[in-house]
């Protein structure tokens, strides 16, 4: 049987950065090169990064990436490896408008332009705002194996540009990926490229991007599905990785072209010397099947990445926020340990008169364990000048909430002062129900749980600490911020369940309302108590203003706040018996 090496660049591309992508290629391809490689797949939008969102509608960002794309033909031929047949994803622009396209790219030149067909358009994705859709598949022959061409949502399709390569004939189909992680969301992806695999009849290489941009991160778990299904080859999650993987393919001498379900196929063979199968060569030894993390490990790391780049690709250094010895700091404190180093992080204990000693004592240990740089400045003073001033003792929530905001006064000056940039560290309960103070805790300009629930963030304390253990070091969360009842602490003796339902029934309420989008009949069909149902309902139909004020935050739920979950602040309608 005819034999084929391919490459997957599972990279982590910056947007905007032409020219740095371009270097990244360049460089992954020499290394598939020396690898053995014949064949190189990048993600979708790899030389832009993805998504550009509006800059799509940016004619000379269009006009320059296509530029760049034709110019890394010759990059690629003046480093070496123009023989290796490398697929980039970039943005085109013709006279119909900007495209979602992929080159392939071989001995200097441009083989393969094709344009995505399937612009998705819902949850985090706006692509029929941005592009065109192209109606054209294009086929190439390399070493006598015909190798076919999808994008990302294309592979989506049941009976689409898949099936169009099926009835054509291919012996190989690839696909560049930009699937933003979610939750188990392999659980869907991996027997989807099986059933597309069977419906091509061909083995299926689907490559994803790695990495954070803004508020969505890319989990890579880049896979080669044979054509009965069966996982051939699969990247680890959340790194930059060369998988390279040798393919036994069937050679099916394949002629159709044309008009075929609905799109124009095209075929070109990559010269006469490419007209035949190649000698058969040593394989590499064994497959190379990364194992899946745990649920814990993948929420993790999903978060670590997105909190690194977007701390990294915006060009700082170094993050502070409050330290509260409570538990949802605490572990954006873990987190911003694992993703930038202890160096890089400030944590500030900001104690006013309500907050307890085992706060201030436990917000001084988890520093000690983590190594991170750590101060205390006290607000007490600075509260009874607001209070005094405005006669604000004893009128409640309004004193109350002017020590959540002088800490936020006092973080942003400190990131003025000093050049870090400010972390907030509400999570999604908090943010559901609008259980956080605007201008106060939830100042900064990234949140690194907010799409994390209460609940949740419990779990992966207990299992970053557990992870440590097995690892012979020190759990970095102190084991009472996790079991201690939680408390703003903005006034004597408060705890959450004064103001908020008890979170484990909470959390159960909050991801059949906002993930489920579920309204009053399911939830009483659920269970859960008509009161109770009303209550929390009310509770985050009257918090929207506040969580479009809040700064974006890594998403690995299916339906975030933000990017997935966009209601009307101005909004009568109301879930009711």
């Amino acid at each position: 049987m005819p034999q084929l090496r391919i490459a997957l660049g599972q990279i982590n591309p910056t947007v905007g950065d032409l020219h740095g992508n371009a270097e990244l290629i360049v460089e992954w391809t020499r290394r598939a090169a020396h690898e053995g490689a014949h064949v190189i797949v990048f993600s979708e939008m790899a030389l832009v990064g993805y998504p550009v969102e509006d800059l799509a509608l940016r004619s000379s960002f269009a006009k320059a990436s296509r530029a760049k794309a034709d110019e890394l033909a010759g990059l690629l031929e003046q480093a070496g490896c123009g023989e290796v047949l490398t697929y980039v994803g970039y943005l085109d622009q013709d006279e119909v408008g900007p495209r979602n396209a992929v080159v392939g790219l071989f001995r200097g030149e441009v083989v393969v332009r094709q344009f995505k067909h399937h612009l998705p358009n819902y949850g985090v994705f706006d692509e029929r705002r941005n592009f065109e859709p192209g109606n054209s598949l294009d086929v190439v022959r390399l070493h006598g194996l015909d190798i076919g061409l999808v994008i990302c949502e294309d592979m989506w399709q049941e009976g689409g540009p898949v099936a169009a390569l099926g009835e054509a004939g291919v012996d190989l189909v690839v696909v560049p990926n930009a699937s933003p992680y979610e939750r188990s969301k392999d659980d869907i992806r991996l027997p989807l490229a099986a059933r597309r695999a069977a419906e091509a009849g061909a083995p299926l290489v689907y490559t994803n991007q790695v990495g954070g941009q803004d508020d969505l991160v890319f989990d890579g778990d880049s896979i080669v599905v044979g054509v009965d299904g069966e996982l051939l080859a699969r990247a680890p999650q959340f790194v930059e990785h060369l998988l390279v993987t040798d393919l036994d393919l069937t050679a099916g001498g394949h002629t159709a072209e044309g008009e075929l379900a609905g799109l124009r196929v095209r075929r070109r063979l990559l010269g006469a010397d490419h007209r035949d199968p190649l000698p058969r060569y040593q394989p590499l030894a064994g497959p190379v099947l990364s194992e899946p993390l745990s649920d814990e490990a993948e929420m993790w790391s999903a978060l670590v990445v997105g909190l690194r780049d977007y701390v990294h690709k915006n060009g700082f250094r170094s993050v502070i926020f409050g330290f509260s010895g409570g538990i949802d700091s605490s572990v954006a404190a873990a987190l911003a340990v694992d993703a930038l180093g202890p160096d890089a992080v400030h944590g500030v204990a900001m104690p006013s008169k309500y907050s307890s000693e085992h706060s201030r004592s436990d917000a001084a240990e988890l520093a000690r364990r983590l190594g991170c740089h750590f101060r205390v400045e006290p607000i007490e003073n600075m509260v009874a000048s607001y209070v005094d001033q405005l006669g604000l003792s004893g009128t409640g929530l309004a004193e109350e909430n002017v020590q959540s905001r002088v800490r936020g006064v006092l973080l942003m000056a400190l990131s003025n002062l000093e050049g870090h940039l400010v972390l907030a560290t509400g999570n999604k309960t908090e943010l559901a129900v609008g259980y956080s103070t605007i201008y106060g805790d939830a100042v900064g300009a990234f949140a690194p749980i907010k799409d994390v629930f209460k609940t949740q963030v419990w779990r992966l304390a207990r299992w970053r600490n557990a992870d440590a253990e097995k690892r012979g070091e020190t759990p970095p969360i102190p084991e009472n911020s996790i079991s201690k009842p939680p408390s703003a602490e903005l006034r004597p003796d408060q705890l959450d369940t004064d103001s908020l339902p008890d979170y484990t029934v909470l959390d159960d309420i909050l991801d059949d309302y906002v993930e489920g989008d579920r309204g009053l009949e399911d939830l009483l069909a659920a269970g859960f108590d008509a009161a109770l149902i009303d209550r929390v309902v009310r509770m985050v139909d009257k918090a929207e203003y506040k969580r479009r004020q809040y700064p974006p935050g890594t998403k690995i739920t299916f339906k975030a706040f933000g990017r997935d979950r966009r209601l009307p602040m101005t909004n009568a309608w109301r879930e009711s018996h």
